[in-house]
């Protein structure tokens, strides 16, 4: 449960478009980067689980020498 109130600073790099994007929608809805960017990782976080991941998606590697 301590994590979920963990308010610990965190880097996220995004491109100067989609940072422009995230800033309008910021100002559009009067909230902060922040905001807007953790109420779409809410969002988005169900339809991301049902994406295979990179480890479930790659052929098994062969160890045969």
């Amino acid at each position: 449960m301590s994590q979920l109130n963990d308010k610990r600073k965190q880097s996220l790099y995004f491109t100067q478009e989609t940072l422009r994007e995230i800033q309008e929608e910021a100002i559009r809805q009067d909230r902060s980067l922040s905001w807007v960017v953790q109420h779409a990782w809410k969002l988005a976080r169900e339809r991301l689980s049902k994406m295979p991941s990179v480890r479930n998606s790659m052929p098994p590697k062969n160890t045969e020498g």
